[in-house]
């Protein structure tokens, strides 16, 4: 998870006061912020539809609105080797339905960006009806080249699919250019913002679909307190009909709202651009050390991997890492770092010199 900057714990903080006294709550502030996060958030995915943009409280709810409303009566469903759980789960139910599921893993080779790519690319056949993937692959940062993946999927009538959680917010992406059917984030990590909470994109495909939960705010006319016990069953436009109940959160809003808008001032290019700078010596200096990193083609600056030289074991690495005070997460076989604007090249020093040690020690 991400760390909350100041004016995103403060919003929190001034929505848990605003509920002391809810009489001050009118009809249209249900309404107003939200409106306001959707034209945030498609400014930074460069969508000029804000309905297609809803809230969600997780990536899972996000992929199950997916799952349940797939124009498809079987067919195959492409993932990635050692995805996350929540971009899992929503495909291996759909077996009893006639969906097959095929798990692309990741190549055990030195071009492993690369490999993995093409291998997915090669992967998707007349048979396939959804390609189920992230931008970046969240243990270790590896690149997927969304426009080639696209381009394929036109081909054979495929839906792209893409868990955004581990990329947007710190990495540029436009659905203009990748042109997925829905884009599903989480916004604890990259967007900034607090635990439970998201925001989704979803294409024309799913205009017409059936929504997982049946709620009030996403009908017609539901700005119309005095009249909602006259039921409607016509949906918002577009991708509205997706939202969660009890999306005017007032407490959430309001935190991930600030969020976005300092992520827009920092921009994804520029965040790229100083990561790049701030991590590529550090970087090369480890693989002088014996560590095994992904070129950068083929990876996010952001999120990515860091294998271990023959003789470390994990275990003993997390051990001078702990002591150094150095956070990263272990994902599979990989050392994860996730650098962001509030890294410096102090931070990197203490890296290299944890993941030094070892090999120190190792020789002596």
């Amino acid at each position: 998870m991400s760390p909350l900057m100041k004016k995103v714990e403060n919003a929190g903080i001034k929505g848990i006061k605003a509920k002391r006294k809810p009489f001050r709550i009118g009809p249209e502030e249900f309404f107003h912020e939200t409106e306001t996060v959707r034209q945030l958030f498609s400014t930074l995915i460069e969508n000029e539809e804000n309905e297609r943009v809803v809230i969600i409280p997780s990536a899972s709810y996000g992929l199950a609105n997916v799952a349940h409303n797939l124009p498809f009566d079987g067919g195959e469903i492409v993932i990635a080797g050692e995805q996350f759980p929540s971009n899992v789960y929503p495909w291996t139910a759909l077996s009893e339905k006639g969906f097959e599921i095929t798990t692309i893993a990741a190549p055990k080779s030195a071009s492993r960006g690369e490999d993995w790519n093409n291998d997915i690319l090669n992967a998707i056949n007349e048979q396939t009806r959804v390609v189920a993937i992230g931008h970046v692959h969240w243990s270790d940062g590896t690149l997927f080249k969304l426009e080639l993946i696209r381009e394929r999927l036109d081909q054979v009538g495929g839906l792209l699919i893409i868990d955004g959680t581990q990329s947007v917010g710190a990495m540029p992406f436009s659905v203009n250019k990748f042109r997925p059917d829905a884009v599903i984030c989480s916004g604890y990590k990259w967007l900034m913002g607090p635990y439970s909470i998201g925001l989704a994109y979803y294409g024309p495909v799913f205009d017409r679909g059936m929504p997982i939960e049946q709620n009030w705010i996403n009908r017609i006319k539901s700005d119309d307190f005095a009249g909602l016990v006259k039921y409607e069953e016509t949906y918002r436009e577009k991708a509205l009909r997706y939202e969660v109940g009890e999306h005017s959160n007032f407490i959430l809003v309001p935190m991930i709202h600030q969020a976005l808008k300092q992520i827009l001032k920092w921009n994804p290019v520029g965040i790229q651009e100083y990561l790049k700078e701030l991590t590529t010596d550090p970087l090369n200096e480890l693989r002088e050390m014996g560590y095994s990193i992904e070129n950068d083609e083929w990876r996010g600056h952001h999120l990515f991997g860091v294998r271990l030289p023959k003789g470390i074991e994990i275990d003993a690495l997390k051990g001078f890492l702990n002591r150094n005070r150095v956070s990263v997460s272990t994902r599979g076989d990989a050392i994860r770092i996730a650098p962001h604007v509030y890294n410096d090249e102090m931070d990197m020093r203490k890296l290299l010199k944890a993941m030094k040690e070892p090999i120190l020690a190792q020789k002596n």
